[in-house]
């Protein structure tokens, strides 16, 4: 497998973002980058990002939940970040990206995780959750979902027919465009920064593609997922934002079916897609107080 590694000098103007790199060697080669602040002995909260963004996305709520006393992972998915990044499109399939991240998960040796996901994270994330529900303490989402065959929304088709056919990416821009906030400059480099060539972008061209709406080989393996999921009866929050057009009216399905959730966490923020941008204090609340229900 063909990939591109992101040279360090490339992040040297990241902006408040002083987390130390640590990196884990997939069995494939690839080399995963992960966060992991906080004292190690603490109860961890998994921050998993979507597609195009990387870690820096949670850089606003990695701080104030360590300094509630908690350890925070946050990684970049293989194709993001400061991860390696296969420069084909044909090396991304949903399968591949859990089975990379579940081996990364067992290699970390983590337990009574709360998981905190939003986008490709809760895709990847609630597939870890159904793989090893003993392992989880509970989970906040926002923003994201496990689809499992239904008729994508109008602003996602766009999306997708964007990431596939568009002649530029312009990944700064795409966050930007799908928050509320007002980025500054150096944000929007910082999430350029990954990419200093165009095969770097095969992740995050692709992935619209590999969510399973409609006919998709991935929707049986979502399907046992959401067994396990409408199991599940540790803690499950929903915070998802007023205004994203792509996941609006989302959190219901997890409300109605997942026992966890039988509770009134739930709480609307305020912002656009990528609510770590627009409201990360809210989402912070979520994640401590669904940690205080669930106990740890």
């Amino acid at each position: 497998m063909k990939f591109h590694r992101t040279p360090d000098a490339c992040f040297a103007n990241v902006p408040d973002y002083p987390f130390d790199p640590r990196y884990h060697i997939l069995k494939s080669g690839l080399r995963l980058h992960y966060v992991d602040e906080g004292p190690r002995d603490a109860i961890p909260v998994l921050m998993m990002h979507g597609e195009p963004s990387w870690s820096f996305l949670y850089r606003k709520m990695i701080s104030p939940v360590v300094n509630a006393g908690y350890r925070v992972i946050a990684p970049d998915l293989i194709g993001f970040g400061k991860s390696d990044k296969p420069t084909s499109k044909s090396d991304f399939s949903y399968a591949q990206h859990v089975d990379w991240m579940l081996e990364w998960f067992e290699a970390m040796g983590l337990n009574q995780v709360l998981l905190a996901c939003q986008d490709w994270g809760s895709l990847i994330g609630l597939r870890l959750v159904a793989a090893m529900p003993d392992k989880f303490a509970g989970v906040v989402l926002s923003n994201g979902g496990l689809p499992a065959g239904q008729e994508p929304p109008p602003a996602f088709v766009k999306w997708k027919t964007f990431a596939k056919f568009s002649p530029v990416f312009p990944i700064g821009k795409i966050i930007q465009k799908a928050t509320t906030t007002d980025l500054a400059d150096d944000v929007v480099a910082a999430y350029n920064a990954p990419y200093d060539t165009r095969a770097s972008k095969a992740g995050s061209r692709i992935f619209p593609a590999l969510v399973p709406l409609g006919d998709n080989v991935e929707v049986p393996a979502q399907r046992e997922a959401w067994k396990v999921l409408e199991q599940f009866d540790k803690p499950f929050t929903c915070c998802f934002s007023d205004r994203d057009p792509i996941t609006k009216g989302g959190f219901q399905i997890f409300q109605d079916q997942v026992p966890g959730a039988k509770h009134d966490l739930h709480r609307t923020l305020s912002g656009g897609h990528f609510i770590q941008e627009d409201d990360p204090e809210g989402f912070v609340n979520a994640i401590l107080d669904t940690a205080k229900l669930a106990g740890v």
